[in-house]
Order: structure tokens, then sequence, then C-alpha cells
């Protein structure tokens, strides 16, 4: 055994392997149109075993590899395999022994989205060939996105491979409206072929017939709505509709667990960042730090969950209790006044202790240790239908949201350089390694390759993953400073922010 480490990681010191290919051209072919309807968002084939993001295109050996906890060689894509869009940089590891599987999944897609067809569309190929009234055709969106499996790969793998065609299904509607410089339609007609100028007229009678005085409303506010938060609108509810397919197909399709979620979308000049989980994302611009995401634990979603046990103390099964208090409640300590806080309290205040307080707390522990019901470290995140609090018939689903928050980037404000990036991380490697310790990993790795060569993203995504599993010793993975190193699985994107070139497409 321990030779075979030793093997591996001398091999691994040899570095990840060749850098990607150049990038080609803006004006290369067009990616491959995403077949419309639901169809297209099929799950994959049931069962299947271990498997890696398809990008990484890994071998039979490089499969075996990539599964080896004692070595835990880093895994990137290799020059001779093609490149990722816009020179992105890649790295995975697998743990040290965690689970059975490297339980992080990836994805890297550009997706053209069609616009979708009038009910009054006949099956012939005239009015449904998804190119836009006035000659425009469809959207094109990049995509990336990091999914971190717990209790079974299954809801990770099946999410990687369908969450971008949901979000590419719920932007259909809105082909011709992002297009146009016009406000978006309070309602959209039933026939999808009305002229965009047509959108906003208001049909509030027949034939534009004048209304009465008195049958006029008192009040004309209406609430401005822009494109962006109609992206974001379309990224939740593919989030949902995807959560709802997974609790559909997880019996016939074997999928176990749930996952996490970071998923990026470039679109139209903004990048749309959406979390539901503990992974992470940050901007590195010349020097700055800025964060594009936050985790969802039962600490930071603690009033959220709170006012729902409150609200549904069903939920609760008779052996929660809403209410948080700094350490579990002894029976001796029935009629004292001890520190609480309930659902509409930041701070801190003093109760009498009763009967019902003796009940386990929805949310107990702090930092990584802090858990739902005694059961999970996350609050949002797919999948996770038929978790149960241990020895019980308590469902923990009901607490948990699968709704992504978004955040959003305009990269049409900002010259950027080629040291400007968007790092996505999963929480192996946060859990170990700081923003500020992040940015100067990158901006280190990045110096040593000149501005032109696309390998040096992946080489700065190695160095993130190589940095927080730390190395081999006699006590296990140590970091430099001989700090136990990450024994999670790692999964790090490294996009560089000048990638689209020109922003205004």
């Amino acid at each position: 055994m321990l030779g075979r480490v030793r093997t591996a990681v001398a091999q691994l010191v040899g570095g990840p392997g060749p850098a990607p290919a150049a990038q080609p051209p803006r004006d290369s072919p067009a990616p491959p149109r995403v077949p419309p309807g639901p169809s297209a968002c099929r799950g994959p084939p049931a069962g299947g075993g271990f498997s890696r993001p398809a990008f990484l295109q890994l071998g039979a050996e490089e499969l075996r590899r990539a599964g080896d906890h004692a070595g835990r060689a880093v895994q990137s894509p290799r020059e001779t395999r093609g490149r990722l869009p816009w020179s992105t940089g890649y790295a995975e590891v697998i743990n040290a022994g965690k689970s059975q599987h490297n339980e992080d999944q990836a994805c890297c897609e550009v997706v053209l989205v069609d616009r979708r067809c009038s009910p009054r569309c006949n099956p012939a190929p005239k009015g449904c060939t998804g190119e836009a009234e006035g000659g425009r055709g469809g959207l094109c969106f990049h995509y990336w996105g990091l999914f971190d499996g717990h209790a079974g790969s299954g809801a990770a793998v099946m999410a990687s491979k369908l969450l971008h065609l949901h979000i590419s299904d719920q932007l259909r509607d809105l082909v011709d409206i992002l297009q146009d410089s016009s406000p978006p339609p309070l309602c959209l007609p039933s026939d999808s072929r009305v002229l965009p100028a047509e959108r906003n007229r208001a049909p509030l009678a027949e034939a534009d017939a004048e209304l009465p005085n008195d049958a006029l409303p008192r009040f004309h506010l209406e609430k401005a709505v822009s494109c962006e938060s109609l992206v974001i609108g379309a990224i939740e509810n593919a989030f949902k509709r995807m959560d709802e397919q997974i609790e559909r197909e997880q019996t016939t399709r074997l999928v176990a667990g749930g996952c996490c979620v970071l998923a990026v979308v470039y679109l139209l000049g903004k990048v749309y960042v959406a979390n539901a989980g503990d992974s992470r994302a940050i901007i590195i611009r010349n020097g700055e730090i800025i964060p594009m995401s936050r985790e969802f634990t039962p600490e930071t979603e603690r009033q959220r969950l709170q006012v729902l046990g409150f609200l549904r103390p069903e939920l609760l099964g008779n052996e929660f209790t809403h209410l948080e208090f700094p350490r579990r409640i002894q029976h001796k300590e029935l009629g004292k006044k001890m520190l609480y806080r309930d659902q509409n309290m930041n701070g801190w205040a003093y109760k009498r202790i009763e009967e019902d307080d003796l009940k386990f707390p929805l949310i107990y522990g702090e930092g990584k240790k802090a858990r739902v019901m005694a059961t999970i470290g996350v609050t949002r995140g797919l999948g996770d239908h038929d978790l149960k609090v241990y020895n019980s018939n308590i469902y923990i689903k009901p607490f948990l949201s699968c709704v992504p928050e978004v955040r959003v980037y305009d990269l049409t404000q900002y010259e950027h350089c080629p040291d400007d990036v968007l790092v996505l991380a999963t929480d192996g490697l946060w859990d170990v390694t700081s923003d500020r310790e992040v940015a100067d990993v990158v901006t280190e790795v990045l110096m040593g390759y000149e501005p032109n060569d696309p390998c040096r993203y992946t080489m700065a995504a190695c160095g993130l993953v190589v940095r927080s599993r730390g190395a081999l010793k006699e006590r296990g993975w140590r970091l430099a400073d001989d700090k136990l190193g990450s024994g999670d699985d790692i999964s790090v994107f490294v996009i560089p922010l000048d990638g689209p070139g020109n922003y205004t497409r």
C-alpha cells in the first residue's frame, strides 16, 4: 500500500498533464441546438456506476486513478482532448475515503436556445424553425455547473446532465423579449409570432373600444420588470423543475441522495451566478475579491427554518422544537431561565424552561457541525426527497429549499484583463482555504504564464486543488503549514472574465 501511495504521489508531482489547446475564434461554428420540449430533459440511463465529467474524457486507467483514495491524483482536461469554452480551467480530486466515489460532478456547455413555437404552429417546419421573427435567431448562453453530492452521487450526476436543458427550456419564451430593447410585456400573447412592438399593447377591450370613465382603473401603477429579472426567474424555475424531475424519476433512475448546486450562466453580456448549497464563487478583479454567492447552511438560514417550524409544527413530528438554545436542555433544568432565541430574534434572551423545550432543537450544532434535525448540514440543493430523521418517519425535505440565490455581474461595465477570473469551487476547497488565499494562489500561478497562454487557467485550478488537498504525510493529508488538508472531494472552475471577447454580441 505504501508503495502504491508513493507511486501515485510521484506521478502527480510531474504535473496534471498538458494544457488545453488554444481557444478557436469567436466566429467558429455555432453549437448544436438543444432539442425543444420535455424530451430534452430526459434523465440519464438507469443505474450506472462511478463516472466523471464527460469533458475530462478519462480512459479506463485514468478513471481508476481518479477513484484512488490513497493517491488522490488531480484530474484536469488534457490538451489533446479539446478545451473548454473561454479556455476555462478545471481541476478535481477525490476525497480521502469519506465516500466510495467522488460525489462531485461538473458540467460546461454552450447552449443555443430556440424560441418556443406557438400553440397554433403547424407540425410542418414552417413557423417552427426556431428562428425569431425579423430574421433573428435563438439565444446562445455559456454554462458552468458544479454539483456536490451527498448520500450518493445519483442526484449530482442527473442534475449535471440536465439542469442546463431546464434552463434552456425556461428561456425559450424569452428569446424575442431579451433581444428587444422595449420593456418586457406584462402578458405573453397566445400567438408567439406577434411582433415585439405589438407586445406592450394592453388588451383592455375588444376592438380598442373606449371605456367609460367609471370603468377605468383608479391606479395605473405597473411594476417595472427588467430583462435581467426575467433571466433570474428562468434560472430559479429551472432549479425547481430539475428538483421535480429528480423526485419523479428517483426510483426508475436510481437517483440516490441530493446535491448542492453552483451554476453560472453567461447571457447577453451578464454573468448569472446561481447557488443552492455550500459551494461558493468569487470574482478576482485587479486584486479585489468580489463574493458572488454565500453558503446556505442551518446557521445562515436559521430564521427561515424556524419560521417554517413555528407555522407548521406538525413537520417537527413532536420530536423537535423550533426554538434554539446554546446547548441541549436537561430535565433537571425545568423551571429555570435559560438563553434562547426564536424565529424573530437575531439576539438572545432568557425564557423559563418548559416541558416542550426538552425536545431536540430543529437546528443543533455550530459551524460545519450544525445540522437540521440532527441529520443534514446544508439547507438548499436538489434531491433528498426520501431523507428522514434517523429511525423515524419525519421527512426533512420540507425544510430544504431547491431555489437558488442568483447574483448578477455585468461584464460590460468593466475593462477586464486576462488575470481577472471567476472562481467556482465546492466546499472541499473553501473549508480549508480562505478567499484571500484563493486569490493569492490564482495570482501567483497566472503570473507564471503568458497572458495569451490558454493553459494558465487550468494550471490555476490545479494549483487551488493541490493547495487545498495538501501533501500526503505520516499523519494524513497536510497543508503547507502542517494543518489538516481537505479530505473532501474538491472541484474547481477558473473562468477568465475576458473570455467572451466581444461582450456586445
